[in-house]
Parts: structure tokens; sequence; C-alpha cells
């Protein structure tokens, strides 16, 4: 079974990522993640992005996973 350091290690090691934060309960899963590799891109092609860092993990070992991308300036502007 995954757990979300497994999936947050899996996000950093596939994309470059200013903070990465994840939770769940092994089946369904929450992530924030920040990244420069988000400017100019809209919400489905943030989500592209982070599906292809995981590969083929979302099919075979994550069956939930919602996200929420931001650049390091929308993480700022939280604050």
């Amino acid at each position: 079974m995954v757990d979300p350091e497994d999936i947050k290690r899996y996000i950093e090691q596939g994309m470059a990522c200013e903070r990465v934060q994840v939770a769940g309960d092994g089946t369904h899963f929450e992530a924030l993640v920040v990244s420069a590799e988000f400017a100019g891109k809209s919400r489905v092609q943030r989500h592209q992005i982070v599906y292809r860092a995981l590969g083929e993990r979302m099919r075979e070992e994550i069956h939930a996973l919602s996200m929420q991308t931001l650049t390091p300036e929308e993480w700022a502007a939280r604050g």
C-alpha cells in the first residue's frame, strides 16, 4: 500500500518543486504542489504535469488524488 510520503517522493523525483505536501489514508490523497513549472499553465495542464511525474503509479497504486497546484508567487500570496 502506498502512503503519503511515497507520493511526495514520487512527485519530487519527477518534477522540480519548491514545496510538496501530501496527506491521505492509503486510498484517497490530497496534494499541495508548488512549482515554477506551473507558470502560465491552466489548472488541467498543471495536473497533467503532476500526473506525468507520477507515471504509471496513478493507474496502479494511487486511486484518488486531489491536487492544489500553485506557482511560487501564488503560494507566497496566500501568505
